[in-house]
């Protein structure tokens, strides 16, 4: 599916359904949307709206979870109803496994340009949103489920030691992209994101919170209540000192991938059509089928 008629399929899908009595009057604050992949409800405050992914089993990014989630986000962005967004998983114990190995594994290069167009899209919407983002980490969170993360403003971890988070991707024979990088030193600092970038590691929750790559750990019960608390902190700030704050810290970050954004998708489908890395990926797709077996 190309990337903009995907959108536009996705904008058909996500018309808002008529939510619970009770809840927050005024535009789609009092709905939840309806789709396939992404779920979207209003919070217990105004203004606030609880996003959750919803792709079992693992919510991998795969190229239609990726369009709902822009259109998602596109449309909690439009609507003034709305200030905040607690982003969470509807998966028990993964908040999402990252990018879908199948959407980068034998495909042709037009399905990897549309498909890298999409991470590119979802990344560049979250990480200089006017909204307040917090990320409700309940569960498994590696590679493109970590940059979602990272993209938010404030990242609440759930106390599991299975719970584990990072940039793995060089252990599947894959590098981070630049913007990935960037992402990463900007929340972890320069020496920190380069180990973690060279040896694919992934964190403990208490290794997390250390290191920097999440704000607080707290048991998992209280994971999103914790983010709601934190999102009412936020949106006590005036909206536009905060954005205009957020801004000032984040568009360098965005102007090098805008600069650059048609070059970033041929060095990605240049590399990822080489012969060693498409057998690198079919080597980890066997080892999980196996698993599973």
């Amino acid at each position: 599916m190309a990337l903009a008629a995907g959108l536009r399929l996705a904008r058909v899908l996500l018309r808002p359904n008529a939510g619970p009595r009770g809840a927050a009057p005024g535009g789609l604050g009092a709905r939840c949307f309806g789709s396939p992949r992404v779920l979207v409800e209003p919070g217990p405050a105004a203004g606030v709206a609880v996003v959750k992914l919803k792709s079992p089993p693992v919510n991998c990014l795969s190229l239609e979870l990726l369009t709902e989630l822009i259109i998602s986000l596109e449309k909690l962005e439009n609507d003034k109803t709305f200030r905040g967004i607690v982003l969470t998983s509807d998966c028990p114990g993964i908040f999402s496994a990252g990018l879908d190995l199948m959407e980068i594994c034998g495909r042709n290069p037009a399905h990897y340009v549309e498909y890298w167009k999409a991470v590119q899209e979802l990344w560049l919407r979250l990480y200089l949103s006017k909204l307040v983002l917090i990320a409700a980490i309940n569960g498994v969170c590696p590679a493109g489920g970590c940059l979602i993360a990272l993209s938010c403003d404030y990242r609440v971890l759930a106390d599991n030691p299975k719970y584990c988070t990072g940039l793995n991707e060089v252990l599947l024979g894959i590098i981070a992209p630049f913007w990935f990088k960037d992402t990463l030193v900007n929340t972890i600092g320069q020496r920190a994101a380069e180990r973690a970038l060279q040896l694919g590691l992934l964190f403990s929750p208490a290794e997390a919170l250390q290191v920097g790559i999440v704000d607080q750990v707290v048991p998992e019960d209280q994971v999103q209540s914790t983010a709601l608390s934190v999102l009412a902190q936020w949106m006590a700030v005036p909206d536009h000192a905060r954005q205009l704050s957020k801004n000032m810290m984040r568009k360098a970050t965005v102007d090098r991938l805008v600069k650059q954004r048609d070059a970033d998708i041929q060095n990605f489908v240049s590399f990822l059509s080489r012969d060693s890395v498409q057998k690198s990926l079919q080597a980890y797709l066997e080892k999980l089928k196996e698993k599973k077996a």
